[in-house]
């Protein structure tokens, strides 16, 4: 089971001070999009908010509101729809933002870079504000678990949030597998985690750039890596840099459940589509 309960040390929601803005080009339509984050009072979550439509239509960032789309996580009910949300919501999750609005002109959050670094840079520009209101972190308690085929997600009771992720690509002659684990907190994430952009094999993403799926993507924004070497100039940030960011991902969608966890996360091979699978796993479980 799962409970969800006030931190050992009566830790207090936190949100952002300042508003702070951004603007860039979007992965999947290649136009100008820009995002603003916004204070928000204790209890409030993650709300998205897009500016750029009749009526200003509101989305909270929750798992109830995850539809399925390719390479990204998107939110969407029957007025609003917001594509590639991960990395943003990996960076509030690693800077132990609980509460803010979120200010969308245009239908995904810019892709910047690639990683979560902007983000961090934005909400350490705001600085952080806590607020008159006990945080409450969803702990784990037995084990749980979800698998399909060769894809697999564990959590394990543990009395801090650390994500392992083992990633395996055979067909590359440069990545093969890699393995990464880090015990989350505000400067492990900035360090380790928030850097790492995303990646594809040229194999695997040629098609999608060929059907004009993604419009806004190249070098300047992921990695992109064709038989044994990275194409872009500048290589990698880390050795292991692609696995690093399969954690960036898991964390911005598990953030998703609305609650920091406690517990140790194990991945196996997991994207989008499995870490949502998981989370509603886990929040399934604290509601029973």
């Amino acid at each position: 089971m799962t409970g969800s309960e006030p931190a050992v040390k009566a830790e207090m929601q936190k949100t952002i001070k300042n508003e702070v803005l951004a603007s860039g080009i979007g992965l999947f339509t290649g136009e100008k999009v820009s995002l603003k984050i916004v204070p928000a009072p204790a209890n409030t979550g993650i709300v998205f908010k897009r500016t750029d439509l009749p009526g200003k239509p509101e989305i909270p960032a929750h798992l109830t509101f995850v539809r399925e789309a390719p390479r990204c996580t998107r939110l969407a009910d029957s007025k609003t729809s917001i594509h590639m949300v991960e990395h943003l919501m990996s960076a509030l999750a690693g800077l132990g933002i609980d509460n803010a609005f979120i200010e969308v002109e245009g239908p995904e959050i810019l892709a910047a870079d690639g990683s979560a670094k902007l983000f961090v840079e934005l909400i350490s520009k705001a600085g952080l504000k806590e607020l008159n209101a006990p945080r409450k972190f969803l702990k784990i308690t037995k084990p749980i678990y979800w698998s399909d085929k060769e894809v697999h997600l564990i959590g394990l009771p543990a009395d801090e949030f650390r994500i392992s992720y083992t990633m395996h690509y055979p067909q590359s002659a440069l990545l093969k597998s890699q393995f990464y684990t880090v015990s989350l907190n505000p400067e492990t994430f900035k360090e380790e985690i928030a850097p790492c952009r995303t990646f594809s094999l040229y194999e695997e993403i040629l098609p999608f750039i060929e059907k004009g799926m993604i419009k806004g993507g190249g070098l300047e924004n992921a990695l992109v890596i064709k038989g044994d070497h990275i194409m872009n100039p500048e290589g990698a940030r880390f050795p292991d840099e692609m696995v690093r960011h399969k954690i960036l991902d898991l964390i911005g969608d598990l953030k998703l459940i609305g609650m920091p966890i406690l517990g140790h996360i194990i991945s196996v091979r997991s994207g989008h589509s499995s870490n949502i699978a998981f989370a509603k796993i886990i929040a399934n479980m604290e509601r029973s």
